[in-house]
């Protein structure tokens, strides 16, 4: 089996917390793109958090973030992109708002909080990016171009309840997945890792038997089961590497070279 197309997910997978590309996935990335395979990102993250890290292993290739909800190159193409209904945006804002649930959301590839405080705080830190705080009501405002909505729990234990409220009350109209254990992330229905690497491969005219996914979390399961050949990360969650082919060494461990090494190049 020949990987022409690998897609990464970021955080837990390439990158340790909040922490620069390592030197050792450099190497194994342009190793792969040199070899003839176009490595991707594929994330949760804003197109702006996600492009020092592509301009770091050198791509100009297009990539994956919010989800799935937009396909952007790193010279700036958009290829492909959805929003949330701006209706829908509004009625979470009111939701989380009466509930005093700490709300992030991301218009036009710009980050607003509902509360500037621990939460936005650690955000900023591990994202490298900073957000404005405009309050549930200017929330209400800025509900135009919306690739994601993103509710951060105080606590791990009562995040699968919240995301139980939230499809009881919005139902298919929006999609819930996780990055993280305190993440709620709401992106729009349809869109997932899945279906943009599916895009992206058929854009690329390459077979879906062709292409790798590595990742480590909820959000990446979708895309893990689409692609041909899928990989876990050693920290990733038993239900990820339940799903997956094969795992590969911990993420501090340059795991995600290893499996580039051994995979992709088939030098190990």
């Amino acid at each position: 089996m020949t990987i022409k197309l690998l897609a990464t997910d970021l955080d837990g997978t390439l990158l340790r917390g909040g922490q620069p590309v390592s030197a050792g996935n450099i190497a194994a990335a342009q190793a792969a793109a040199k070899a003839g395979t176009i490595v991707t990102i594929a994330t949760g993250r804003m197109y702006r958090a996600a492009m020092p890290v592509a301009e770091a292993l050198g791509l100009d290739v297009p990539i994956i973030t919010y989800n799935g909800a937009l396909i952007k190159s790193t010279s700036g193409k958009i290829y492909y992109e959805q929003y949330l209904d701006e209706d829908i945006c509004r009625r979470i804002t009111d939701f989380a708002a009466a509930r005093g649930w700490y709300l992030q959301t991301y218009s036009g590839d710009e980050l607003y909080y509902s509360d500037y405080g621990e939460f936005s705080k650690r955000y900023e830190h591990s994202q490298k990016v900073i957000g404005e705080n405009i309050g549930y009501a200017g929330m209400r405002e800025k509900v135009s171009q919306m690739y994601k909505m993103l509710i951060i729990t105080p606590d791990p234990a009562v995040t699968q309840d919240w995301m139980a409220e939230l499809e009881a009350e919005f139902g298919d109209s929006v999609t819930l997945t996780q990055s993280s254990k305190d993440f709620i992330e709401i992106i729009s229905p349809g869109v997932s890792k899945a279906s943009a690497l599916v895009r992206l491969a058929e854009m690329l005219d390459i077979d879906i038997s062709e292409t790798m996914a590595i990742g480590d979390a909820a959000n990446d399961l979708p895309m893990l089961r689409a692609a041909g050949f899928s990989v876990a990360m050693g920290n990733g969650t038993e239900e990820v590497k339940a799903v997956t082919d094969a795992v590969t060494g911990n993420c501090d461990d340059d795991g995600w070279a290893q499996a580039v090494y051994k995979y992709v190049l088939k030098t190990e």
